[in-house]
């Protein structure tokens, strides 16, 4: 069987030369580089962090063109989820711009939204994560997701997490471009590191946020 031995810098030009040749006939005359640099590395890395993070999915290549203006066929990144809940858990990503890392919650229902902000609300658990969003952001991760651009109705808007109670959607992420272990098999313990960074957030908000 074979083993995670990195992400060539193949995976990396793959989509450099895909955003210039976005279309069918490029696609599969290049078909072959996007298996064996994109696809199979990133397999082979889930397989091996499944233990340690859960089974990922790796999303299809194309893109769902029926109610997009761009009709472009292909995605130009290639991600991938380990979902602890639906919408919830870690991805990782390569696209032209190299390896990006993140985790959180995507999702967000009006359902969801109301128990992720009254667990920001009550003070145990609101300032868990407001301890937990400072030591990510304080370990170079950028903090996302969507927000309002006031403090929802019903919260004071002097409020201790005011700035939590904003979000609609949560999550973190690192954009680490195209560093010398990528293309060796220390990118497992790497992107793991990071993962496990964003450990505490994922299991939060699974907790706290996902449906």
């Amino acid at each position: 069987m074979s083993t995670f031995t990195g992400i060539p810098a193949a995976a990396i030009a793959f989509y450099a030369e895909l955003e210039d040749n976005n279309n069918r006939e490029w696609w599969l005359e290049h078909k072959d580089v996007y298996d064996s640099s994109v696809k199979e590395p990133l397999s082979l890395l889930l397989a091996e962090l499944e233990d340690q993070f859960g089974p990922a999915k790796i999303f299809r290549p194309n893109r769902d063109i029926r109610f997009s203006a761009d009709k472009s066929p292909y995605k130009t990144a290639q991600g991938a989820f380990a979902a602890t809940k639906e919408g919830t858990g870690f991805y990782v990503q390569l696209s032209a711009e190299g390896l990006l890392i993140g985790g959180g919650c995507h999702s967000h229902s009006p359902a969801q939204i109301n128990r992720f902000r009254a667990a920001v609300d009550a003070p145990v658990s609101g300032e868990a994560l407001q301890h937990i969003v400072e030591a990510v952001a304080a370990a170079g991760f950028a903090i996302e997701g969507e927000k309002l651009k006031t403090v929802p109705r019903g919260f004071d808007k002097d409020h201790p997490r005011a700035e939590l109670l904003k979000h609609k959607s949560l999550s973190a992420g690192i954009e680490l471009g195209e560093p010398d272990w990528l293309s060796t098999s220390e990118a497992k313990k790497e992107i793991a590191a990071r993962w496990e960074q964003l450990r505490p957030l994922v299991e939060w908000m699974s907790e706290h946020a996902a449906p």
